[in-house]
């Protein structure tokens, strides 16, 4: 009788060991997702809204987050739009995300308006909220 509670402990232990295996992978990958926000920052000043993506610019242009913060960007997701100088002529001389938007680095500030600013009706959209204008169907 106590060998047979000896096996079914060993193979209770084993178990345990092969069953934590697949979850110990997962939480090592999940960590890597993690090492920037996956949510988008939506600043909503000063006018609404310009969408900003970690996943594009990390994954996609290959920077780390150094590239970005602290000299062009504080850490604080969207405290930027906090600046009286966040303006799009502050981005035009270099400024904020014109650091890189250039024209040369990236695609200038002043051109593909669409690929970031997504405006109200966008806002609307990325939160679910149904247009209030009764144009859904246009």
């Amino acid at each position: 009788m106590k060998k047979i509670f000896l096996l079914l402990g060993i193979f209770f232990v084993i178990g345990l060991f092969f069953h934590s295996l697949p979850s110990m992978s997962q939480e090592g990958s999940s960590e890597e997702e993690a090492e920037y926000p996956t949510e988008p920052i939506i600043f909503t000043q000063p006018l609404k809204a310009v969408l900003f993506e970690h996943k594009i610019h990390v994954e996609e242009a290959g920077l780390s987050c150094e590239d970005c913060h602290e000299e062009v960007f504080p850490m604080e997701a969207g405290s930027t739009q906090e600046n009286e100088d966040f303006t799009m002529e502050a981005l035009y001389n270099g400024k904020y995300c014109g650091t890189c938007h250039d024209g040369e680095s990236a695609f200038a500030s002043n051109t593909r308006c669409a690929t970031c600013h997504i405006g109200v009706m966008g806002l609307k959209r990325l939160s679910g909220q149904e247009s209030q204008t009764g144009h859904e169907g246009h």
